[in-house]
């Protein structure tokens, strides 16, 4: 199974590129927004990859990121959508704006995308809502390895001190200061302001001292999700 390729770029289609790997060339299928970031002929790229196989059929499919291609493998997986609708959707809102939509529920933004009517939108939400922090916490993660996450004042999400004791607060486990961490940072990717991001993730942790990266970012889209 071909997972990553790097080589340079020969030559783009409308929605392929082929790339030269040590003399060797791939066509690699991608979606308008992909397409539209690659560099120029000779130029170097690296795309994630995922292989559809079928009886008379092999494709590779390319990402810019990760996160691109696990919700693109989460996406296939939902009865009605496949390869093309599953880039449609990328295309049109990119794998941060899918994770918020599909973690609010808001299957309009999913109906956006080419091709996807609402009853199908409306399934990608149901089937995937659940899964949406746990993707969300990846891309935090991977953001986090590559020195990509933002700055944070820790002092902002920690719980205070117990009043009734006189002492200092005991020090919260390394697992659970990694997890508001990745939450916070998941959350500022989707465009809500530092503030509120902090705000939400502090109120979720403070019910929680144990909860998990996706279970932050879950309780947090809650607090954020309009009221009415």
């Amino acid at each position: 199974m071909i997972g990553k390729l790097t080589g340079r770029v020969d030559y783009r289609g409308s929605d392929h590129v082929l790339i030269d790997v040590r003399g060797v060339g791939y066509i690699v299928h991608v979606n308008d927004r992909t397409l539209a970031s690659l560099p120029g002929p000779g130029e170097p790229v690296t795309l994630y990859t995922e292989m559809l196989v079928r009886e008379d059929l092999l494709q590779l499919f390319g990402f810019t990121s990760l996160l691109e291609k696990e919700w693109h493998r989460l996406l296939v997986s939902v009865q009605g959508i496949g390869a093309k609708a599953s880039m449609a959707i990328l295309g049109t809102l990119g794998p941060d704006a899918t994770s918020r939509a599909i973690a609010l529920g808001d299957w309009a933004a999913i109906k956006a995308a080419p091709g996807v009517g609402p009853k199908i939108a409306q399934r990608v939400v149901n089937e995937l809502k659940d899964k949406a922090p746990n993707v969300m916490a990846m891309g935090a993660a991977l953001g986090e390895v590559l020195g990509t996450v933002p700055e944070f004042d820790d002092a902002v999400i920690e719980s205070p001190a117990p009043a009734a004791t006189g002492g200092t607060a005991p020090p919260r486990p390394r697992r659970q200061s990694s997890a508001t961490a990745e939450a916070l940072s998941a959350l500022q990717n989707l465009g809500y302001a530092p503030s509120e991001a902090a705000s939400a993730v502090a109120e979720a942790s403070g019910s929680d001292s144990e909860a998990t990266t996706a279970a932050l970012i879950r309780a947090a889209l809650k607090l954020l999700a309009p009221k009415g």
